[in-house]
């Protein structure tokens, strides 16, 4: 028998991890933490060769923000002491714990489903509802870009009992945070892009400044008196906007 300090766990829970659906205003308490999660973030960058030069060009084009993943894990057999949700929620566990797998009477799926439906395109807002995550100091706020549901266990009908969730979020920007009062100009660097078949001056300028009447200064910055007479391959300045 194990005779010591007892785990601060039992006596005080660690609180359970909180899913708000920003646009409902539902919240979701998960079955249990997850043992661990992971935060992601990269940067990409465009690279062009040079002649007569060992190296290209290498030019920030843009960044991909975050991402958060981890694991979920349920059990509709277990005892209720261990899960989250309220009073209720924590009877019918541990109820539910005490009967033989025959006698079930919770679907695991009934949970699951909660988050894996997060994927899902509201049709109000024309797509998936805005999240905000909580538990304890981590704090983000995006979308469930992927959800696999993998389920381990079933009773003898059939139903599944266990499962495990891997969550993919990606980080929802606020344009305004980033760029300031007018996110249009936003682009405070100078750029350089090759041109592809197909391309042309006012796409550039609105994909880049957001504003398709800015070709000109793509045009002034190059030169180029006839806006449509692009080549294929040749390298573009994109300048910085003006305040």
């Amino acid at each position: 028998m194990y005779v010591g300090v007892p785990n601060p766990n039992i006596l005080v829970p660690l609180a359970k991890m909180v899913i708000t659906n920003e646009d409902s205003g539902d919240e979701i308490e998960v079955l249990y933490n997850p043992e661990s999660y992971t935060q992601e973030r990269s940067v990409d960058y465009h690279q062009d060769k040079l002649v007569n030069s060992d190296a290209p060009l290498v030019q920030f084009t843009d960044g991909s923000g975050e991402t958060l993943h981890f694991e979920l894990f349920f059990d509709s057999m277990s005892a209720g002491s261990e899960v989250g949700g309220g009073f209720v929620e924590k009877l019918k566990f541990s109820g539910n714990s005490m009967l033989p797998s025959l006698a079930n009477l919770l679907d695991v799926r009934k949970y699951t489903s909660k988050i894996y439906n997060l994927t899902r395109i509201d049709p109000d807002v024309h797509r998936p509802p805005l999240l905000k995550i909580k538990w304890g100091s981590l704090q983000f706020k995006g979308y469930l870009s992927s959800c696999r549901q993998n389920f381990l266990k079933f009773d003898e009908k059939g139903r599944p009992v266990r499962a495990r969730l891997d969550c993919t979020f990606i980080e929802k920007v606020d344009l305004q945070q980033l760029f300031g009062s007018n996110p249009m100009n936003s682009p405070d660097t100078t750029k350089f892009r090759r041109i592809k078949i197909g391309d042309s001056l006012w796409a550039l300028a609105a994909k880049e400044y957001g504003q398709s009447s800015q070709w000109r200064a793509i045009a002034d910055a190059n030169g180029l008196t006839n806006p449509r007479a692009l080549q294929s391959g040749d390298l573009l300045r994109l300048p910085a906007l003006e305040e």
